[in-house]
């Protein structure tokens, strides 16, 4: 049984790379969701104008991986701490957030994120937005599966690679 959730986490760049991944990870999708005009262009968002961030859409097999584990690794391969930010990007399009598709996910959200708080795993404060999800809008073609087509990249060597590696050593057993 397939499910769907919204990460956005910085670049879409990278959080996608990390989803690609996993088992029981079906279709991860980069896009724009959270904004306020309807289907944005990658220059409109990167304005911060437009409301979107950019962010993944994850469909995963339910029985394969669940809700929780891809939550637990949303909060490992970027810093959920950093308000309008991941690393050098900067803005409101690279802000950490989840868009829940039903209140059963706004739950279990909302848990791992009190547990988190609760344990004290950031020395500051989470600012990951919990919203409902309204629309999602691909992004163009030249920004799906970026990382996979061009490794050799400054920004892909220097941001991404590192996530993965952080991926292979913590979350080894979730790998395809």
């Amino acid at each position: 049984m397939n499910s769907t959730i919204y990460l956005a986490g910085g670049c879409f760049w990278c959080i996608e790379a990390v989803f690609q991944r996993l088992k029981g990870v079906q279709k991860v999708v980069s896009g724009y969701t959270g904004g306020h005009i309807k289907n944005p262009a990658y220059r409109e968002v990167c304005t911060g104008r437009t409301g979107h961030a950019e962010a993944v859409e994850v469909t995963f097999d339910k029985k394969q991986i669940r809700l929780l584990d891809i939550l637990l690794i949303f909060f490992n391969v970027h810093d959920p701490t950093t308000l309008n930010r991941q690393g050098n990007d900067q803005g409101t399009q690279y802000r950490s957030a989840i868009f829940y598709t039903d209140e059963k996910q706004k739950k279990t959200i909302e848990s791992v994120i009190q547990q988190i708080e609760l344990e004290k795993i950031y020395e500051q404060q989470l600012v990951t937005q919990v919203e409902a999800f309204s629309v999602f809008y691909p992004a163009e073609d030249t920004h799906h599966n970026y990382y996979n087509l061009h490794k050799e990249v400054p920004y892909c060597a220097l941001t991404i690679s590192p996530k993965l590696e952080k991926l292979k050593l913590y979350f080894k057993n979730y790998l395809d």
